[in-house]
């Protein structure tokens, strides 16, 4: 009888007549139906057969595309379809995919080599836990359409990431995780209850049929707790072992594997030991151990669902005298949409009527609400107060601000730091040594004529899984980075944390970065015989007819009506009030329709706007950009941990002096260029200093180049915020010194976690091959060690009191 072979690729049955065959590697292969040869054709063009290689489970089915799903996925080319979930990035388009069909590490393997050799992709990575993929390409080379069909014709799927099918996804591995260690955990209470009185030899009385029946009962307890809960750590070694990547989960499958056989060969043959009790409790506190680090991941919201769903999937569109809701991603610039209290803003935009209070925490992290005025500007992802507000559209879907943020947090889950690269290593260097070292312990002992040589071998193998020191870094950058986040400042690369640590000098931009970069109302001189209150009445008047940025000074305060109001371009503004003709400008301008002679009123910093009628000089209005509100506070705090301050500015040298001496800056330098600014950062790297920029312009970007850390604000450009190494999110400098404190306080724990994870290790491997340690008391080690790492790291999450000696809360603005 012939026995009908299995497809190559799929591993479906190969029945068809004739029988569809392809030469492989020297030998003929069988397939199931014409587009499994026609993908494996295309993988061996390709130059990608390590695939079958490396794959643990048969490959998807590819199959022909029909008309309507060709169809379907042509409209993702349509650009209203493509502002939920695509990008501009550096000149090509980044789009976030959620990838079906998966199902081994070969599968991403195949599907990122294959797509890297598609015309017109940049770059196409796959995150395996998530299954979510991150496509840049260049949109004039190829459509995305293209790019999709070529994900299909292998057999997966992709569609646009969306955060709810995630957050589902999420759910149902946090639940699968939950019944997992459940059933281990019961487990684990039964079998020690069958052990706990032979171990203490409670029964010595008890007959050899009850032992057998506590076996075959601890067996059948067991077998669901291995080949369920513990399925993950055999489906993960066989991948390490095939990719020829050592993991901790090697070891872990190959002690549990090993003590569930022996122990069964001995339940049904016979013989002295079972290890039915350790199989369950090693299987239970490593899965404790992995649930405790995957709820912090969870908790922190680091794969972005968290944010995402900040972002509401409908808005309120305007038009005219009515109003419908319609889907977020339908929403062009341009359009205005309608926010009520209580609700979410969809997009980017500018207030055109209304004014209300934002909470803005899901974007700064300033959890106390801002008022916001017509003009203001607005992000997606603010919750609105108390009043309704029409806002005009000026950026949607995935260009977003806080759509942006989203990316960025992908961008540093994905970055490995130096640190924990070498961790990586050094667990895969023990696992080999371990794995080396178990088979010469076995063989000593037996050698030496015990009977306890499966058990000493079976503990070396449990004591010594590298648990710890591969958990050792990255949940403590984990919790550092959520902790930042929620206080405003935004690290974009995967190093920035680990170079913050050595910083001993901070540089920082003036305007927009120590200032806040807008024009305020520092005082009020008058000079007439009006009070201060009517003069400013009069100015709001004239003002609110300009666009000027100095007009935003006065137009949010109480206006008198004032009329035929003309500007004059360059000089000011002119207009009527009853019988009085009113100017206000700059003193040049207003002299020109007054006789009176201007008073004296000395030499005073910044700006000066003058009020006259045609009869009097009224008021002097004196403006400047006022530094923030915590700038000194910083400074200060800066200066107490031993950190060099710098101001580096390109204004005229005497303002800048005097704002330095007013913050208390160390050193001050004005009317520096971009070039004159990465002077000095040279001339301070080659003394020696760990330098940290903070800008906020443009002209920045060369210097903030040249620092070891660069920091934008939050009200930067977006090129500037682009290659920056971290984003001032809410612009409390304040945060920097909190930012540097936590990459301090996150080098500690690091080396605390490695340290403890490296002394356990050398202590109990010792002890585990003398025969000193159980394999219960071994599974028991091993997860205690993991869980003091995980909560050594969860330490660093904990968020300081938002207190500074100044103003108290930090982010209270002063009214002008």
């Amino acid at each position: 009888m012939t026995t009908t072979p299995n497809c190559f690729h799929c591993g479906e049955p190969a029945d068809g007549e004739p029988p569809i065959t392809l030469e492989l590697g020297g030998k003929t292969r069988h397939f199931c139906c014409q587009g499994c040869k026609a993908v494996c054709q295309t993988i061996q063009n390709e130059g990608l057969t390590g695939f079958y290689d490396f794959r643990t489970e048969p490959a998807v089915t590819p199959r022909q595309l029909t008309a309507p799903e060709v169809s379907r996925l042509r409209e993702m080319d349509h650009p209203l379809v493509q502002t939920s979930f695509v990008a501009s990035v550096k000149g090509a388009q980044e789009a976030q995919l959620l990838i079906g069909g998966i199902t081994c590490a070969a599968c991403i393997w195949l599907l990122e080599n294959h797509m890297k050799q598609q015309p017109g992709v940049v770059s196409f990575s796959v995150n395996h836990s998530t299954q979510r993929a991150r496509l840049v390409w260049s949109r004039d080379q190829a459509p995305l359409s293209d790019l999709l069909i070529a994900i299909h014709e292998l057999g997966y799927t992709a569609r646009p990431y969306q955060a709810d099918e995630a957050e589902r996804a999420l759910k149902a591995e946090h639940r699968s995780m939950l019944i997992r260690l459940a059933i281990a955990g019961i487990g684990s209470f039964q079998s020690m209850m069958l052990a706990f009185p032979l171990y203490f030899e409670m029964v010595n009385d008890l007959s050899p049929q009850f032992v057998s029946f506590f076996r075959w009962f601890s067996l059948l307890v067991a077998t669901p707790v291995v080949f369920y809960s513990a399925a993950p750590f055999f489906r993960n070694a066989r991948r390490d072992v095939l990719s020829r990547h050592l993991t901790m989960d090697v070891p872990v499958a190959i002690a549990i594997g090993l003590a569930y056989l022996a122990s069964a060969w001995v339940t049904v043959v016979g013989g002295d030991e079972v290890y039915f009790e350790s199989v369950c409790m090693f299987t239970f506190f490593l899965l404790l151990g992995r649930y405790v680090e995957v709820q912090a991941r969870y908790r922190a919201g680091l794969t972005g669902n968290a944010l995402a769903g900040f972002q509401p999937t409908v808005a309120t569109l305007v038009t005219g005298d009515e109003s419908t809701i319609v889907p977020a991603h339908q929403v062009r610039p341009g359009d205005i949409i309608r926010v009520r209290p209580g609700e979410t803003l969809p997009i980017d935009g500018d207030i055109v009527r209304g004014q209300s209070t934002l909470n803005e925490a899901a974007l700064t992290g300033e959890y106390l609400p801002e008022t916001r005025y017509p003009g203001d500007p607005v992000h997606a992802g603010s919750i609105n107060g108390e009043n309704p507000l029409d806002v005009r559209v000026t950026k949607a879907g995935a260009q977003t601000r806080l759509s942006g943020i989203l990316r960025v947090l992908d961008r540093v889950q994905a970055e490995k730091p130096r640190v924990a690269r070498m961790a990586d290593r050094m667990a895969g260097k023990f696992v080999s040594r371990v794995l080396i070292l178990a088979p010469i312990v076995w063989l000593g002992w037996w050698l030496a004529g015990s009977d306890n040589a499966f058990d000493i071998t079976l503990s070396v193998l449990v004591v010594t899984c590298p648990c710890a020191l591969s958990l050792a870094t990255p949940t403590a950058i984990t919790s550092a980075t959520v902790k930042l986040r929620r206080l405003g400042f935004l690290p974009t690369r995967g190093h920035t944390l680990e170079s913050m640590n050595t910083v001993d000098t901070v540089v920082f931009d003036k305007t927009g970065t120590l200032t806040r970069g807008e024009l305020s109302l520092v005082a009020t001189e008058v000079i007439g015989n009006m009070d201060q209150q009517a003069c400013l009445q009069l100015a709001a008047g004239l003002e609110q007819y300009s666009e000027h940025p100095i007009a935003r000074v006065f137009q949010k305060r109480a206006a008198a009506p004032v009329e035929q109001v003309q500007n004059h371009l360059g000089g000011g503004l002119s207009g009527r009030l009853q019988d009085r003709s009113l100017y206000i400008g700059h003193r040049g301008f207003v002299e020109q329709y007054i006789t009176v002679p201007c008073p004296d009123t000395g030499q005073h910093r910044g700006m000066e706007i003058w009020l006259a009628s045609d009869q009097q000089w009224l008021a002097c209005f004196r403006l400047d950009d006022q530094p923030r509100d915590d700038a000194r506070s910083a400074i200060k705090a800066l200066q107490d941990e031993g950190i060099r301050t710098l101001l580096l500015s390109g204004d005229r040298s005497d303002h800048v002096s005097q704002v330095a001496s007013e913050l208390g800056i160390d050193e001050a330098i004005g009317q520096a260029s971009p070039e004159d600014k990465l002077a000095v950062l040279e001339k301070l790297k080659a003394e020696g200093r760990q330098i940290m920029m903070v800008g906020d312009g443009l002209n920045d970007l060369p210097s903030m180049a040249g620092a070891g850390i660069s920091v934008a604000m939050g009200s930067a450009a977006d090129l500037t915020q682009l290659k920056a190494d971290a984003v001032l999110l809410n612009g409390q400098l304040l945060q920097l010194v909190e930012a540097l404190k936590t990459s301090r306080q996150t080098r500690k724990v690091i080396r605390q976690n490695l340290w403890w994870a490296l002394v356990y290790n050398a202590c109990a491997l010792p002890l585990a091959a003398a025969g000193l340690v159980p394999p219960w008391l071994a599974a028991l080690g091993m997860s205690v060690s993991s869980l003091v790492v995980v909560l050594n790291a969860l330490r660093l999450g904990r968020a300081p009191a938002r207190q500074t000696p100044d103003h108290g809360l930090v982010g209270a603005r002063t009214p002008a």
